[in-house]
C-alpha cells in the first residue's frame, strides 16, 4: 500500500452531444465523414454541460471540424453494447473504468493504437498491448449527505447501524464500474471474497436496491432521499460544485485505515472502427498537454499524464482530500479472469 501523494492536474468539461446513431458498415465512405462516436461510462460529462467532456469535445470539433456523437452509460453496459454491435461496429471510441477496459480488450472489441503522449502515462495505467490508455485518473470513494450527516462515517461497519435503512445505495457491481468497485474494495478490507460477501449480506438490510449508473445517486444523496452511496473522486467532486451537500470519504474496516483505489477513465480505439483515423485524433486530443491541464481545473479529476500538474484550486483541494487514504493496487488480471464468479457470489449473498 501507499498513502496518496500525487499533485493533481486540471480537467475541463463535456459537451452532450445527441446520440442518434446511424448505422456505419466500416466502408472507405464511413471513415471519410466528419464524425466520431464515443461510448462511455459517465462521470466526464457535465451536469450543466460543463464537464471534461463538455470542452474537450467543444475544443475538438472546433479545431478539427469532426463531430462527437456520445453515448453515456455504466462501465459494464458500455461494453456489453459495443459487443453485440461486434458484427457491425458503431463505436470509434470506448472509455470506461477497470475491470471492463480489460474486459473489453479480453473480447477483441479494443485495436492497438497508443495516442500521442501515451509514453508520459505510468505502466499501470495503460495496456501493454497498446489497446487502451488511461485519460483521466481517478480513485473510488463514497459520498455522504453533509446536511443530514456532517460526520462521514469511518468504517464499513457503521454502515450497518438501522439508522442506514433504506438511506444507503451502491449501484450493481457487474453492471456499474463503481459498483463493481464496491466489490474490489470490500475484498481488499476484508481480506477476501468470503469475508466481504458476509459482509455485504449484512449490509443488503439497509440498502434500498440496483442502480446501472453510479452518477444517478449523488443527487439522491445531495437531496437527502440517501445518507450515503458509493461513487468516484473525480465524478462526485465535479458534482459537489452544483451539490453542495455531498461529501466524499473513504470507509475503512474496523481498526484499519481509509484505503482506496486507482479506477481510472480508460479510453482504447474500437476494433473495426468507423472512423478509425478519427477516433485517432481524439484519443490524441484527450491526452494533448492542453486537455490533460484541464482534467483538475474543470472536471475535478486527476491528470493521466505524470509530466502535467496541476496548480489550480481544484488540485489543491483534491490532494488534501487525498492525503493519509492509502492506495492499494488490485490484481486486475484475477479480476478479469475472475469477475463473472465475484458478481455471481455478490448475487447469492445479497439475493439480487
Amino acid at each position: 500500500m501507499r498513502t496518496y501523494t500525487k499533485p493533481v492536474a486540471a480537467v475541463t468539461g463535456a459537451l452532450v452531444l445527441a446520440a442518434g446513431l446511424t448505422a456505419c458498415d466500416g466502408s472507405s465512405a464511413a471513415s471519410d465523414e466528419k464524425v466520431v462516436t464515443v461510448y462511455s461510462a459517465d462521470g466526464l460529462k457535465g451536469e450543466a454541460g460543463d464537464g471534461w467532456y463538455d470542452k474537450v469535445f467543444a475544443d475538438f470539433e472546433k479545431q478539427t471540424g469532426i463531430k462527437v456523437k456520445y453515448v453515456e452509460g455504466g462501465s459494464g453496459e458500455m461494453v456489453q453494447r459495443a459487443l453485440r454491435e461486434k458484427s457491425n461496429t458503431q463505436a470509434d471510441v470506448l472509455v470506461t473504468l477497470p475491470p471492463f477496459i480489460q474486459q473489453a480488450g479480453s473480447k477483441g472489441l479494443l485495436q492497438s493504437y497508443e495516442p500521442k503522449g501515451a509514453d508520459q502515462v505510468d505502466g499501470g495505467d495503460k495496456a501493454g498491448d497498446g489497446t487502451w490508455t488511461s485519460v483521466v485518473d481517478n480513485y473510488f470513494g463514497f459520498v455522504h449527505n453533509k446536511k443530514e450527516l456532517p460526520a462521514a462515517p469511518k468504517t464499513w461497519e457503521e454502515l450497518l447501524d438501522a439508522k442506514y435503512k433504506d438511506k444507503l445505495q451502491y449501484s450493481t457491481p457487474g453492471v456499474a464500474g463503481d459498483g463493481t468497485a464496491v466489490l474490489i474494495k470490500a475484498m481488499h478490507d476484508f481480506g477476501g471474497k468470503d469475508a466481504a460477501m458476509e459482509y455485504l449480506k449484512k449490509l443488503q438490510a439497509n440498502n434500498v436496491g440496483p442502480s446501472s449508473s453510479t452518477s444517478k445517486l449523488a443527487p439522491k444523496v445531495d437531496k437527502g432521499e440517501l445518507l450515503v452511496a458509493n461513487g468516484d473522486v473525480q465524478m462526485n467532486f465535479a458534482q459537489a460544485k452544483s451539490m453542495p451537500n455531498l461529501g466524499i470519504w473513504f470507509p475503512a474496516k474496523a481498526g484499519g485505515k481509509p484505503t482506496t483505489f486507482a479506477l481510472p477513465y480508460a479510453a482504447g480505439l474500437v476494433n473495426r472502427a468507423p472512423h478509425t483515423e478519427n477516433g485517432k485524433k481524439l484519443l490524441d486530443f484527450m491526452l494533448s498537454e492542453g486537455a490533460q491541464r484541464e482534467v483538475s481545473a474543470i472536471g475535478g479529476g486527476f491528470p493521466a499524464r505524470k509530466d502535467v500538474k496541476g496548480t489550480d484550486a481544484n488540485a489543491i483541494e483534491l490532494a488534501g482530500l487525498m492525503e493519509g487514504v492509502e492506495v492499494f493496487e488490485p490484481d486486475w488480471a484475477d479480476i478479469d479472469k475472475n469477475l463473472a464468479a465475484y458478481v455471481d457470489a455478490w448475487k447469492s449473498a445479497t439475493g439480487s
